[in-house]
């Protein structure tokens, strides 16, 4: 995963934030007409390092259509995807495209109504543009950096918290399982009188944030095409994102934390004294 700059984010020129929005939100309104129609329909995984780390048929449908629109409409970015890898010379660009053409495929594959499509235009800064599709809700999630964060065309600004007791914290298991600290963490969260949810996909895990059901969400390590579409749409809707130190950081190198900002440093507490 590359290492992103702290300074403020850098300009981007009007047009390429236009274009890559409005080609980002076909391609999610793409996926979510396969994604509905597939669901838990006879999917047939194979397995990889972790029993639920599934590749299916769908993800590589959606991945090779999603590449060829991008490579058609803007010759010269490369493409990161989750199947198929990385583009030469996606390390070095300018700007590159990362794509996870579905985020939550074991709950995809057993027909469990939590799955997305995330999609992200990421330069030196960090994400660019974020789409994300949320299939089960008819939801199409998009931000684009300083335009704002909108959900299904409507407006989306986060409305900050003062505390957590009643909140709900989302995480999400490592490929591993469970991570080091997790069970710290929970039980940190319970004293607290807040609820941590492990619902199986990091892009929709930080779409909460940034709607406003979640106060936090905590991922110990993540893929970069996981959850930068979600960051985007978080910043953009008014969360802060964190490292693991507490370092403001748009996608940090290995675990990050997404929250409104007045619990941000209570979350991190958690946090930090559960995992040592």
């Amino acid at each position: 995963m590359t290492l992103l700059s702290s300074r403020p984010p850098q300009p981007v020129e009007p047009g390429l934030l236009s274009r890559a929005l409005e080609v980002a939100g076909r391609l999610a309104n793409d996926a979510t007409d396969v994604i509905t129609a597939t669901a838990g329909r006879g999917a047939h995984p194979d397995l990889k390092d972790s029993p639920f780390d599934w590749v299916t048929d769908t993800d590589r449908i959606l991945e090779r259509h999603t590449r060829r629109v991008l490579t058609a409409e803007f010759p010269g970015i490369p493409v990161v995807g989750g199947e198929f890898g990385a583009d030469h010379g996606a390390d070095v660009a300018e700007y590159r495209w990362v794509v996870d053409p579905v985020d939550g495929t074991a709950n995809y594959v057993a027909g469990v109504p939590w799955c997305a499509y995330s999609l992200a235009l990421i330069d030196a800064s960090g994400p660019v543009v974020g789409v994300v599709a949320d299939p089960y809700r008819a939801q199409i999630y998009a931000a684009a950096r300083g335009r704002g964060a909108r959900a299904n065309g409507k407006p989306i600004k986060l409305t900050d918290r003062y505390g957590t007791a009643g909140a709900i914290v989302c995480t999400e298991l490592t490929r591993k399982g469970v991570w080091p600290g997790m069970s710290a963490f929970i039980e940190r969260a319970a004293a607290a009188h807040a609820g941590v949810r492990v619902l199986g996909s990091a892009a929709l895990a930080i779409a909460q944030v940034a709607l406003g059901h979640a106060a936090a969400a905590v991922l110990h390590s993540y893929r970069e095409w996981d959850v930068a579409g979600s960051v985007a749409l978080a910043i953009e809707a008014g969360a802060v994102v964190l490292d693991r130190h507490g370092d403001d950081s748009a996608l940090p190198v290995d675990a990050l934390l997404v929250a409104a900002p007045g619990v941000a440093d209570e979350v991190l507490g958690w946090w930090q004294a559960s995992v040592g």
